[in-house]
């Protein structure tokens, strides 16, 4: 299965960068795990809802130039489902099953995403009703995927 994360924005901190690394090699055993970053647009201090609307359709551009069709998108969003662990590894595992063999996860920038994105979505799912910084969504979206491929594969995991 292939598994790609389009992402907004470069994770800047080391300590993250460390976690995605190493949720990254355990993945191999289990997935190809490609993760595209593309460019965020700096937010002026004050911006009003037009240049919000702008900076999210830029970033929405940049997103769907790597979605591929044949893919199964997830998008991360705060009004998404919500699954537990052994849910989401079931998600997973159907897709599978059903011939789905790419899937893509996207997280957006600070602004979140924009609806265009949205729309092309085949789910959108969330991870709590508060609100994360990207760069730490990526590290718990990481164990998340590590974890269900752990559970789809009868392994032990951490509970």
């Amino acid at each position: 299965m292939r598994i790609d994360i389009i992402a907004v924005g470069k994770v800047k901190e080391k300590f993250y960068r460390d976690a995605i690394d190493e949720f990254s090699k355990r993945l191999g055993k289990y997935c190809k795990l490609q993760v595209i970053e593309v460019a965020d647009e700096k937010t002026p201090d004050g911006a009003g809802e037009a240049i919000e609307e702008q900076i999210k359709v830029k970033e929405a551009e940049r997103i769907l130039k790597h979605v591929k069709d044949d893919a199964y998108v997830f998008s991360l969003e705060i009004l998404g489902k919500k699954y537990d662990s052994v849910e989401f590894a079931n998600r997973i595992h159907n897709l599978g099953i059903q011939g789905q063999s790419h899937i893509q996860f996207i997280i957006g920038g600070s602004l979140g995403l924009h609806s265009i994105v949205s729309k092309r979505s085949d789910a959108k799912i969330s991870f709590s009703d508060m609100t994360f910084p990207h760069q730490l969504m990526r590290v718990i979206l990481l164990e998340q995927v590590y974890r269900g491929f752990r559970i789809i594969a009868g392994e032990p995991y951490h509970k």
